[in-house]
């Protein structure tokens, strides 16, 4: 194999992380940034990503676009979901959470497990992760304001004990309120404030249902693992409501996202063209679909990903609404333009 041919290989393998890669053999094989992103579960970074779309978009709609802001702050997100990732495994893996017959074991590649890092490897990722982190907290820190801080401390108690703190939050009931959180309003005014430097309470709720679509995610995995999680004592939410009520929280949830948009676009606190989410209802369906029934006994022919079967039709759907909220968003963005109409697409609450 030519140099050309290796380099379009070891393109290939990277661009698989971010697709959903379950080869254990081949990831020892690749090359050390192929198994980072296969350890940092790159595969799921996709909803930092929106989020920082999300609160950059509300910012031209709304405020004051900076487009370098915009590139740090994406950045910051995604290394900030990627050592959350890590870190959430490092520690259950040496805590004993991520023992040989878990569902973490099972659905993909563990990093340090199945020897896709050396644990000095992990360290040393997690250490250059958060040095990276607390230097775009510092940066937006000194040059937008001190409220910085308050999002950066929030964002780092609702991703890193959501899993890593002796006593994780999801071991207590509150992992999947920590995602809403996290990945809703948090993330998303907090990008808001650090793009423009403007306090407001629109990204606050406009972060609400892209939050939700998270926690559906969260919400179908901990249904997913519930038999596991209630042997070793962790009380998610699924745990504890049981899985039938769990299963119909599901579908609430989902449902919840649809309504918090139609709320928000009513009282004029996101653009009409939000209604662009209504593309994502198909994926909302099956979500809702797969919720409505037991999980079956054994995998279907080709699934991908066993035993998370709820949070496999959960994800799904959040990307498509993720990505259908986005376009909303961009349309809204491009209609201000237009005189005649931008007023009847975009109403600011002051």
């Amino acid at each position: 194999m030519d140099k050309n041919d290796q380099g379009r290989s070891r393109l290939a393998l990277w661009y698989s992380a971010f697709r959903g890669f379950y080869d254990r053999n081949n990831s020892r094989n690749a090359d050390f940034i192929a198994r980072f992103l296969f350890s940092s579960r790159s595969v799921i970074l996709v909803i930092s990503a929106q989020a920082a779309i999300i609160a950059g978009l509300l910012n031209y709609l709304f405020s004051t676009f900076n487009a370098i802001r915009f590139v740090i702050l994406f950045i910051g997100f995604i290394d900030a979901h990627a050592l959350s990732n890590l870190s959430n495994d490092y520690f259950g893996y040496f805590r004993g959470d991520d023992s040989p017959d878990s569902p973490r074991r099972m659905y993909t590649i563990h990093p340090i497990a199945d020897g896709v890092i050396t644990r000095s490897e992990a360290k040393w990722s997690l250490v250059v992760l958060l040095f990276i982190g607390i230097t775009i907290a510092a940066f937006f820190t000194f040059t937008v304001g001190l409220y910085t801080l308050l999002f950066f401390g929030l964002g780092v108690v609702l991703l890193f004990f959501y899993d890593a703190a002796p006593t994780p939050l999801k071991a207590i009931g509150l992992g999947e309120i920590a995602s809403f959180l996290a990945w809703g309003p948090v993330m998303i005014a907090g990008g808001y404030y650090v793009i423009s430097g403007n306090l407001s309470i629109i990204p606050v709720v406009a972060g609400i249902p892209y939050g939700l679509g998270v926690m559906s995610i969260l919400w179908g995995k901990h249904i997913d693992q519930e038999a596991y999680d209630s042997s070793k004592n962790i009380m998610t939410m699924p745990v504890i409501l049981g899985t039938k009520v769990s299963r119909n929280a599901g579908i609430a949830i989902v449902s919840l996202v649809y309504i918090s948009v139609v709320v928000s676009v009513l009282f004029g606190i996101i653009p009409t063209t939000s209604v662009i989410i209504l593309l994502s209802l198909p994926a909302a369906v099956l979500a809702i679909r797969r919720f409505s029934s037991p999980r079956p006994e054994s995998p279907p022919a080709g699934f991908v990903g066993w035993p998370l079967w709820f949070h496999r039709g959960a994800l799904n759907f959040n990307r498509r609404f993720g990505w259908s909220y986005i376009l909303s968003l961009i349309v809204a963005a491009v209609l201000i333009h237009v005189p005649v109409i931008s007023g009847y697409i975009l109403i600011k609450i002051f």
